[in-house]
C-alpha cells in the first residue's frame, strides 16, 4: 500500500507541474520517466501532441552501456540532446515528471545540456 502511496503522490505533483508546463513547437517539453531499472525521456510537442524524439536505456544503441543507473541516464541525456539537434530541436521546456531534480532526473539534465540542449 505504500507503493501505491508514493506512486500516487508522484503523480499529483506531476500533474500540478503540468499546470505550467507545456511545450509548443519552439520549445518542445523534454520529459523523464524512471522506472526502477531504466530511465525514459522524450521531447513532446504538446500542440499537436506528437512525440518527436524518444530515447532510453532500452534503446537499441544505448542497450549495452555498463555503470550505474546515474551515468546510464547521463548517456541517455546526450543520446536525445544529439537527436534532438538531428532534427533542430535547440531549446526545449524541462519536465522532470515529479520527481526531485537530483540523482538520475539531474544526471539525464545534465547530459541532454552537455548535447547543446537549452532549457
Amino acid at each position: 500500500m505504500a507503493v501505491d502511496n508514493k506512486k500516487e503522490k508522484r503523480l499529483r505533483r506531476h500533474l500540478r507541474v503540468r499546470k505550467k508546463v507545456m511545450g509548443t513547437a519552439a520549445r518542445p517539453r523534454l520529459c523523464v520517466f524512471k522506472s526502477l531499472n531504466h530511465t525514459y525521456a522524450q521531447i513532446v510537442d504538446d500542440e499537436v501532441g506528437h512525440t518527436k524524439v524518444a530515447v532510453s536505456t532500452l534503446s537499441p544503441s544505448l542497450r549495452g552501456i555498463k555503470g550505474t543507473k546515474t551515468d546510464r541516464a547521463r548517456e541517455v541525456g546526450r543520446a536525445i540532446g544529439r537527436q534532438a539537434r538531428e532534427q533542430g530541436i535547440e531549446q526545449v521546456v524541462f519536465d522532470r515528471g515529479g520527481y526531485k531534480y537530483h540523482g538520475r532526473v539531474k544526471a539525464l539534465a545534465e547530459g541532454a545540456r552537455e548535447s547543446g540542449l537549452k532549457f
